[in-house]
């Protein structure tokens, strides 16, 4: 009795660790076509798209209500201003920790960040094909409202060979030194490369208040027509790429300091400085159809 017994248990016992064998190997088979480490980067929620857009929403707003002399427009604009700002910062602080310390930068995601740095460029570019477009429209052929001139006649414009020709010559060069940081962190020269930083950082800022000072002394103003509508917005709007691509350069300026960055592995740095000679070659075309074209 005791024999029949045992043996029956064992078989039972045996019976239902093959079933649950067969139930495991079956649910690996459903769901055999998932996996749990891939090379992607899925991000967690994150509060700054939404509030970017918020702050680009009420500077540009704030921008078109101060033009037009409503009050509260400047209000406006230095609330955006500053939201842009607070969320550049927390942004970035984001995707560094990210990158540096999570290590959430594999090889495919840095591929796709480079590919939507490259369309992002493509869309800038298309931005400031605009302002073109709207410039050797009116300037090509200008209409009977202009006088059948261009520049029209009651606009001063400004020397092209004084101010223009002198913040060329400052973007061109920090062009170059931006290039040196990028090859000297390329052979691991940090001192090198934090110097030449400097330099871009130095010649962004000069860039910066020399054409502020062009503002200020210009003699005619945005309200002047289709000339100073074209000139003040084209400008303008490559002195806030400008301004961008400075805190770009100056957070890896930051990071270069912290090691964040290897020879192989500092995108960061170099999406910064593709955006740079971004900005260098938009101006070369505001310095020939505008500045010197124009006023031939």
């Amino acid at each position: 009795m005791l024999k029949f017994i045992k043996s029956n248990f064992v078989d039972l016992n045996f019976s239902n660790k093959k079933s649950k064998v067969k139930e495991t190997l079956f649910f690996k088979e459903q769901f055999k076509y998932l996996k749990t480490t891939h090379s992607y980067h899925l991000v967690d929620p994150s509060p700054w798209p939404i509030v970017a857009s918020l702050g680009a929403f009420m500077l540009t707003s704030g921008l078109v209500l101060y033009m037009h002399k409503f009050l509260g427009g400047w209000q406006l604009l230095v609330t955006g201003f500053l939201l842009v700002l607070f969320t550049m910062y927390t942004w970035w602080r984001d995707v560094v920790r990210e990158a540096t310390f999570e290590d959430k930068h594999t090889a495919v995601v840095q591929k796709g960040l480079r590919l939507g740095m490259v369309l992002f460029i493509v869309s800038e570019v298309m931005f400031f094909f605009a302002f073109f477009w709207a410039f050797f429209h009116s300037s090509i052929a200008p209409t009977f409202s202009l006088g059948g001139v261009w520049p029209p006649k009651a606009i001063t414009t400004i020397n092209t060979f004084t101010i223009p020709l002198t913040n060329t010559f400052l973007l061109l060069t920090s062009g170059a030194t931006v290039t040196w940081a990028h090859h000297a962190l390329l052979v691991r020269a940090k001192k090198h490369t934090l110097i030449a930083l400097l330099l871009t950082l130095f010649l962004a800022i000069v860039f910066t208040l020399v054409q502020g000072f062009e503002y200020i002394n210009a003699p005619f103003s945005i309200s002047d027509g289709v000339y100073g509508s074209c000139f003040y917005m084209a400008t303008g709007f490559h002195g806030f790429h400008v301004f961008v691509g400075t805190v770009a350069l100056f957070v890896s300026f930051i990071r270069i300091v912290l090691n964040h960055f290897t020879n192989k592995h500092h995108f960061g740095f170099e999406a910064a400085i593709w955006y740079w000679h971004f900005v260098d070659v938009v101006w070369l075309f505001l310095f020939i159809s505008i500045y010197w074209w124009s006023n031939k």
